[in-house]
């Protein structure tokens, strides 16, 4: 099967004569900017990705998938049977029910200002990883009285009272000064009211356990008890705060959320990880994009060797433009010729292009290595994603193309006979 003589004649035009190399080499300038510029969109994209989903699991790593929470009441009874109802809706993995308050913690060396969070220690397992998360203790002494350890200058009874355990954050035990089986106090703002006002309600806890989530904030500012200890503590009688729900369908949380508030009923509130996020994913979402339109302008400088690649091919091959117009070359077949050299430019540079993305994220992950004691991680995450790929490599094609088309119309209206008036 015989080739078109524009695509001949368009790959010869890639390539110039033996006096006058410079076009051959703009030629290299172009398809090298067009790589240049698909590569770095693809590692940048890879990595921002990988940012994102790495934060997003270790979010739901913390926090359930769908939080189930009262319009009307600060807590929720009967919770026992809305869990059941809950565990039994299409999608939903597991539920349990939690206490979320806000309390401050005290140590013999300083103060810090937590969410207090009552767990179910048989359930949460199943709807959180903070089994996986805890480096210290384990989560069955939530439930276990036991004494706390003593230091010679501790000044406290020689037999201290078994108290019941703690579960906090490795930068919250840094920051309090306490390791596992010191004494730690919780203290309630809301407490008895007497003649003086509202007492605060303090009560003296063990740590039982200490995680790390990989979040600074998580591990700042959070810390776990029994469900039982926590209801007992805030005076919630046989209540909870809310449910926490896992799901099978990250992505279809909004669609599971409106499947519970249906089966529940009013006054319950199902909210997904996306909307209790909404804040945080649409700036990186914007962020994403940002990126995306701002290395675009790699691929656009690239295109502008590209124009001026043609237009010097234009300009060197005038000659044999007018004597292929004189044979009966229509000004379309002319726009073909030089539309294809910068479409071969484009899709050469784009081949290139996104291997060495896959090599160069390849090279981070391999090679490149974070301090430990500055970030929580230790490589930086990369996903590349096939979607992606696509949408840089088709945008690439379609700038490169679309810079071919002043060329081009230049090239179909050279007129044969001023073009070889002099010849």
């Amino acid at each position: 099967m015989e080739l078109p003589y524009e695509v001949f004649i368009g790959l010869r035009y890639l390539r110039a004569k033996r006096r006058n190399r410079t076009i051959s080499f703009n030629t290299l300038i172009s398809i090298a900017g067009v790589t240049i510029g698909v590569a770095a969109l693809i590692a940048t994209l890879g990595i921002m990705t990988g940012f994102k989903e790495d934060l997003q699991s270790k979010i739901l790593g913390t926090n359930s998938h769908i939080l189930i929470t009262s319009r009307t009441m600060d807590t929720i009874k009967n919770y026992g049977a809305l869990t059941d109802q809950v565990a039994a809706v299409s999608d939903v993995v597991a539920a349990t029910p939690f206490v979320f308050k806000q309390v401050l913690l005290t140590s013999n060396t300083g103060s810090h200002g937590v969410v207090l969070r009552g767990i179910d220690i048989r359930r949460e397992v199943t709807v959180t990883e903070i089994g996986k998360n805890l480096k210290a203790g384990s989560l069955e002494e939530l439930e276990r009285l036991a004494s706390p350890s003593q230091s010679p200058t501790d000044e406290r009874s020689e037999v201290p009272h078994p108290l019941p355990g703690i579960i906090i954050g490795k930068e919250l035990s840094l920051r309090l000064g306490v390791f596992l089986g010191d004494r730690l106090n919780v203290v309630s703002p809301v407490g008895p009211v007497s003649a003086l006002g509202m007492i605060p309600k303090v009560r003296s806890y063990r740590v039982a356990g200490v995680f790390e989530s990989g979040m600074f904030e998580y591990d700042s500012s959070l810390a776990y008890v029994s469900i039982k200890q926590a209801q007992e503590f805030f005076n919630l009688g046989d209540s909870v705060t809310g449910i926490e729900v896992k799901v099978a369908d990250i992505f279809g949380a909004d669609r599971i959320a409106q499947a519970i508030e249906r089966t529940l009923g009013p006054p319950y509130w199902a909210r997904d990880w996306m909307r209790l996020n909404k804040n945080l994913f649409s700036a990186l979402k914007m962020e994403k994009f940002m990126m995306f339109v701002l290395l675009v302008l790699v691929v656009i400088v690239a295109s502008f060797n590209i124009v001026s690649t043609l237009t010097m091919i234009v300009v060197e091959k005038h000659r044999e433009i007018a004597i292929l117009k004189a044979m009966g070359a229509t000004g379309k077949a002319v726009m073909r010729i030089f539309m294809l050299n910068g479409l071969v430019i484009g899709v050469v540079g784009t081949m290139i292009g996104i291997p060495l993305g896959y090599s160069f994220c390849w090279a981070i992950q391999t090679f490149y290595t974070l301090p430990g004691d500055v970030y929580y991680l230790s490589h930086i995450p990369v996903n590349i994603k096939t979607f992606d790929v696509v949408i840089v490599g088709v945008s690439a094609i379609i700038i490169t193309f679309l810079a071919t088309i002043h060329p081009c119309r230049q090239a179909a209206r050279l007129d044969p006979a001023e073009a070889l008036r002099y010849e």
